[in-house]
Formats: structure tokens, sequence, C-alpha cells
């Protein structure tokens, strides 16, 4: 069985998903891609799939910052979040990660969903 990664985000100030938010993933110090998110705030396909999924330490970099730009007509500058970064590991590439961000203008959270 092929593992994967995925990821979806939730905009918490507004109830919704965050459609158009970028996403960075980076392994080693080398971005392998950059994504947008969908309607429903996820990516269109695995972040990672079958022999690009393996063992390693990676992080995905959310632009929080330019995706509530455009939500929110008044924010102070400079932003209380800008890019979020979450940084973890793959130990098992057999079976699926993801990592989801529900965020807002001032605080986000994660956690290892299935």
């Amino acid at each position: 069985m092929a593992g994967k990664l995925t990821t979806h985000v939730l905009n918490t100030a507004q109830g919704c998903p965050a459609a158009g938010l970028t996403i960075e993933l980076w392994q080693g110090g080398h971005l392998v891609k950059t994504v947008v998110t969908n309607a429903d705030g996820r990516t269109d396909t695995p972040l990672l799939i079958n022999e690009n999924f393996t063992v390693g330490v990676y992080e995905l970099r959310f632009s929080v910052g330019d995706y509530f730009k455009q939500q929110f007509s008044h924010l102070p500058e400079p932003l209380f979040l800008d890019q979020v970064p979450i940084q973890f590991g793959i130990a098992d590439a057999t079976v699926h990660y993801h990592v989801p961000l529900l965020c807002s203008p001032w605080s986000y959270s994660t956690y290892r969903g299935s």
C-alpha cells in the first residue's frame, strides 16, 4: 500500500474553507512544490504519493497573511501571522498523513488527521 500526504485549510474566523490559499511543501531545505487550495480548502491532488512519498522531515508553509488580506480590509500592519510553517516527520511511507491547518488572522492549530 502506498502512502500519501494531504492537507486542507479551514478559515476559523469566518467558518469556511480557505479557498485560494498558497501552500509550499519543503523537504531538506528544498522547495518540493507550491499549490493553491480549491473551493473546499483542499488541494486537488495529494501533495505527495507513491514513490515521491518517503520517510523524512517535511515542512508545509501556509501563506495565511496573503489569504487574510483578501478576506479582511482592515488588518493591522505588520500582520500578526503571515507565513505559518508546520514541520513534521513522516516515519511510515505506507500510510496516509493528513496535516490540516485551522487558522484566523490571529491564531492557528494543527493535528495529524486521517
